[in-house]
């Protein structure tokens, strides 16, 4: 399926900027970036595209479904191309962010949730440093 196909499949329009952006994220190739990340990118490729539409733009994916978005502190929000069920290692010397199968972790003891409510994931982060 193309980009234009899975845009309109969540029900987005496939603008020319969502059509450049999707082309790079689109791939089924996982991967992590910061909305920064992206605009290097594309800087470097002469595409032309403000940081505010590519904040607007990722922000759209991700309420599609087509990204998910990883806080690894209350300045710093990754973007996920997987957006299967898995967790994450963070590297903090050098900001890298890497996926874990989620069969490799195991999530016991779940406190009762509010009446009404029901676990949509659990994100689960671990944090490393260099010794």
């Amino acid at each position: 399926m193309g980009v234009r196909d899975k845009l309109l499949a969540v029900g987005l329009r496939p603008t020319k900027q969502r059509l450049v952006i999707g082309e790079i994220l689109l791939d089924d190739v996982h991967r992590h970036f910061t909305a920064e990340d992206l605009h290097k990118e594309l800087t470097h490729k002469d595409a032309g595209i403000a940081l505010a539409t590519i904040y607007n733009t990722l922000g759209a994916f991700t309420e599609a479904g087509l990204l998910r978005t990883v806080s690894v502190d209350s300045e710093r929000v990754y973007y996920d191309t997987n957006t299967d069920p898995h967790y994450h290692v963070y590297e903090e010397d050098g900001s890298k962010l890497t996926d874990i199968d989620a069969s490799r972790i195991s999530i016991q003891g779940i406190p009762d949730l509010p009446q009404g409510q029901v676990v949509d994931r659990i994100d689960v982060i671990i944090r490393t440093r260099s010794t």
